[in-house]
C-alpha cells in the first residue's frame, strides 16, 4: 500500500490499508477473456469508432497494413546473466523441494557473473571467456546434482524441476549462431528479430501485424505473428481478422516492400516501386502507406506497445490486440474532445453577441 499522501493525491478520503481488489483477479478475468473476448472489445471500439464519426463506414474498404515489434520484458539475454539465473532457479527450487545439494555456489557464481561484465567492459575478452568457462561449468555441476537427485527421488511432483532442467540445458548447449535459442528462462516463447533498424539492431520479442484504415489511421486489426515469419505471408490472415471485426471485407491493401509479390484473393495489393498501370491517385494513395507509422509510434509511447509484461504466448496476442483497442479509445476521445470544445465555442460566441447587441 502507498503512503497517506500518496492515497490523498489520488482521491482518497480515508486512509486504505487494503487494495480495493485481488492484485491476481485482474489475471484471472484476462485470462477467462482469451485472444477472442480482447478481439470482441476491438471491434466494439470499431463500432464506437463509426457512432462517433470517427470514420467512415467505407473506410475499412482501404486499409494499410505494416508489421512491427512488440518487445517481451526481459532483460538484455547476455550468456552470463542467463546462466547465473538457471543456477539461482535451480538451487531455489531445489530447496524448495527437500533436496540437498552438494554446493550452490552462491558466493562464486554471482561474482563470477559481475566479472564477465566487467572484463567484457574493459575489452578483456581472453579473461571475460575464461570467467564464462568456469560459470558455465559450476551452471552445468549444480544441474546434474539437482538431476541425478530427481531422478533417484520419482517423485511426480517435480515436473517444476524438470522443466527447469531442460531449459538450463537448453542454455548450456545453445551456441551463438544456433536457431530458436532461449533468450529468458521464464519466457521461453522469445524470438530475435533484426528489423535493421541502426539504432536497435535486434529486438527480443513477438513480430506483430498492425491493420489501420487509410485515411483516419484507426486499427482495425491487430495480431501478434509468433515463429517471426515473412512479412508476406502474414498479410492474408491480417486481412481476414480485419474483415472479420469490421464486418467487412477490405478491398484495397496499401503496404511496402517487404510485402512485394504476395496476392489476396479479392484484395488490391500495392506497395511503393510499383509502375505499371499507376495512376496519379493511385500514386498518392500507396504515398500515404507511412501514415501507420506515426499510429505504431503512439501505441508504443502512449499504449505500452513497446514492453509487454503479459506472460506467455497468450500474453503476447492479448496484449497486442488491447494495444490496438487502446489507440482507437484515444482517437475516439480525442474527436469528443474536440467537439465539446467545439460546443463550448459556439456557446461563448452566442453569449458574446448577446452581450454586443443593442
Amino acid at each position: 500500500m502507498e503512503n497517506p499522501y500518496w492515497q490523498v493525491f489520488t482521491g482518497e478520503t480515508y486512509l486504505q490499508t487494503e487494495p480495493p481488489i485481488d492484485p491476481s483477479s485482474l489475471t484471472r478475468w484476462r485470462k477467462r477473456l482469451g485472444e477472442s473476448g480482447v478481439e470482441e472489445l476491438l471491434a466494439e471500439t470499431i463500432e464506437a469508432a463509426k457512432r462517433a464519426r470517427v470514420i467512415k463506414a467505407s473506410s475499412v474498404k482501404r486499409v494499410i497494413v505494416d508489421t512491427t515489434v512488440m518487445e517481451k520484458a526481459i532483460a538484455h539475454p547476455t550468456d552470463s546473466r542467463l546462466l547465473e539465473r538457471c543456477r539461482d532457479h535451480l538451487v531455489k527450487a531445489a530447496a524448495r523441494h527437500g533436496l540437498k545439494l552438494r554446493q550452490n555456489y552462491n558466493r562464486e557464481a554471482p561474482h563470477l557473473a559481475l566479472q564477465i561484465g566487467r572484463y567484457a567492459h574493459a575489452k578483456q575478452y581472453k579473461r571475460m571467456r575464461k570467467a564464462l568457462r568456469t560459470l558455465r561449468s559450476r551452471v552445468g555441476r549444480v544441474m546434474r546434482d539437482v538431476e541425478r537427485q530427481v531422478a533417484q527421488a520419482g517423485d511426480p511432483g517435480c515436473a517444476e524441476l524438470t522443466e527447469l532442467i531442460a531449459r538450463t540445458r537448453r542454455i548450456l548447449t545453445q551456441k551463438p549462431k544456433d536457431k530458436n535459442k532461449l533468450y529468458a528462462l521464464h519466457a521461453p516463447e522469445v524470438e530475435c528479430l533484426a528489423k535493421g533498424k541502426a539504432r536497435k539492431p535486434y529486438e527480443f520479442g513477438v513480430k506483430v501485424s498492425i491493420t489501420t484504415t487509410h485515411k483516419e489511421g484507426l486499427v482495425v486489426g491487430m495480431r501478434s505473428m509468433p515463429g517471426n515469419p515473412y512479412d508476406g505471408h502474414t498479410l492474408a490472415e491480417a486481412l481476414e481478422q480485419a474483415a472479420i471485426l469490421c464486418d467487412a471485407t477490405p478491398e484495397v491493401a496499401i503496404v511496402d516492400r517487404g510485402y512485394k509479390g504476395v496476392a489476396v484473393d479479392g484484395v488490391k495489393i500495392y506497395h511503393p516501386g510499383l509502375r505499371r498501370g499507376i495512376t496519379r491517385g493511385l500514386r498518392a494513395m500507396i504515398r500515404r502507406r507511412s501514415a501507420i507509422e506515426p499510429a505504431i509510434g503512439h501505441m508504443k509511447t502512449d499504449g505500452k506497445l513497446d514492453r509487454n509484461w503479459l506472460k506467455g504466448a497468450l500474453g503476447d496476442a492479448m496484449h497486442a490486440v488491447l494495444c490496438g483497442a487502446g489507440h482507437n479509445l484515444r482517437m475516439i476521445l480525442r474527436k469528443l474532445r474536440l467537439l465539446c470544445a467545439f460546443i463550448l465555442a459556439a456557446l461563448l460566441n452566442r453569449r458574446i453577441a448577446g452581450l454586443q447587441s443593442p
